[in-house]
């Protein structure tokens, strides 16, 4: 029979295309750290080094460790987010009520009603000092 003569053939092209399968499935899934964005780490300020382990607890799993983003949360190690373009209150309100996805394909972000006013003026400066230390300052924003 034809068939179990060219059985050895068949498992090698099957064990090939899954293997082919598999490479190609990879290739499309998204990766849950952003690879590549290197973060310049200045010389933190007291409150802002209290910020960096609120965001550590807080925020990181979504915007990433040094703020340089994930699959799940945009980088703030971003232009978009210069104080001209996103002020502090911005921010505030962000934590307070959320956001609706605009910017990024991340979708909404909750309210993070665990993290406090103070707190989250600590995670600002945090933010801030970060983006200075990566050549993000402030840019009026004209629409």
């Amino acid at each position: 029979m034809k068939i179990f003569e060219n059985l050895p053939k068949y498992f090698v092209i099957g064990f090939f295309g899954i293997g082919l399968a598999a490479l190609i499935t990879k290739a499309f899934l998204p990766e849950k750290e952003v690879k590549g964005l290197a973060v310049a780490i200045p010389q933190f300020s007291s409150e802002a080094q209290a910020g960096e382990l609120l965001f550590g607890e807080n925020c990181a799993a979504c915007h990433g460790q040094n703020a340089a983003g994930t699959s799940n949360g945009p980088p703030l190690i971003h232009d978009i987010y210069n104080p001209g373009h996103h002020p502090d209150e911005s921010f505030y309100s962000a934590v307070q009520k959320g956001v609706r996805g605009h910017h990024w394909p991340y979708g909404n972000m909750p309210p993070q009603s665990q993290v406090t006013q103070e707190q989250t003026g600590q995670i600002i400066r945090y933010i801030r000092e970060l983006q200075v230390s990566n050549g993000i300052t402030y840019k009026p924003h004209n629409m």
